[in-house]
C-alpha cells in the first residue's frame, strides 16, 4: 500500500489522525485534506459537495507530489459510495489504498462539533444533521479495510493500527 484514505463523518478525527500519521511517517509523503481541495463557493452546478472537482484536483496534486518525491499519500476525507474508491486509486496513481473508517460515539461527535462551531449556530446545526446522515451512509458502506473508534483512543494507538494494516510497520 502506498496510500491511506481516512474516511469518516464530520468530527470523527480524520484530520487529527492524518497529521499524526504524517508525524510518524519517515518516507517522503503528502498529506491531503480533501475538504481543502474541493472548496469552491458556490459549488459546481449538480455537484453540491464538489466531488468531481476534488478528484480532478487530487489527480493534479498527486502528480505534483510524486514529481517532488512523495512515495506515500495520507488522505482525510469522505467516500460515501464504495464504487468511488477506484476513482481515488486512479487519481493518486496508487499501487494500493488502505481504506480506514474512523468512527466515534454520537456524544463525542456532537461535543467535537459543538466546540468547533460554537460561534456559528447555523453551521453547527447543519453539521449536527450531516453527522447523522453521514453515519447512516457509512454504516451501510462495505469495503473498509480497517475500522477504528476515535472516541477515547490516543492518536498514537490509532497510528500504530493504521501503519500495521498498511504494511508500513512490522
Amino acid at each position: 500500500m502506498d496510500s491511506v484514505f481516512i474516511n469518516g463523518t464530520v468530527g470523527a478525527g480524520k484530520s487529527t489522525l492524518a497529521d499524526a500519521l504524517s508525524a510518524a511517517e519517515p518516507l517522503p509523503h503528502a498529506v491531503i485534506d480533501l475538504d481543502a481541495i474541493r472548496r469552491l463557493s458556490p459549488p459546481p452546478q449538480g455537484d453540491p459537495f464538489a466531488h468531481e472537482l476534488e478528484l480532478q484536483n487530487l489527480r493534479a496534486f498527486a502528480a505534483n507530489y510524486r514529481a517532488a518525491g512523495a512515495r506515500r499519500f495520507i488522505l482525510a476525507g469522505v467516500i460515501e459510495d464504495p464504487g468511488e474508491t477506484a476513482r481515488y486509486v486512479d487519481a493518486l496513481g496508487a499501487s494500493g489504498l488502505l481504506l480506514v473508517r474512523l468512527t466515534a460515539r454520537p456524544e463525542i461527535l456532537s461535543g467535537r462539533l459543538r466546540a468547533r462551531h460554537r460561534d456559528d449556530p447555523a453551521d453547527l446545526q447543519w453539521h449536527l444533521e450531516r453527522v447523522g446522515e453521514l453515519t447512516a451512509i457509512l454504516d451501510r458502506f462495505e469495503g473498509h479495510d480497517l475500522v477504528l473508534d476515535s472516541s477515547n483512543a490516543a492518536p498514537g494507538d490509532l497510528v500504530r493500527a493504521v501503519r500495521l494494516a498498511a504494511g508500513w510497520e512490522a
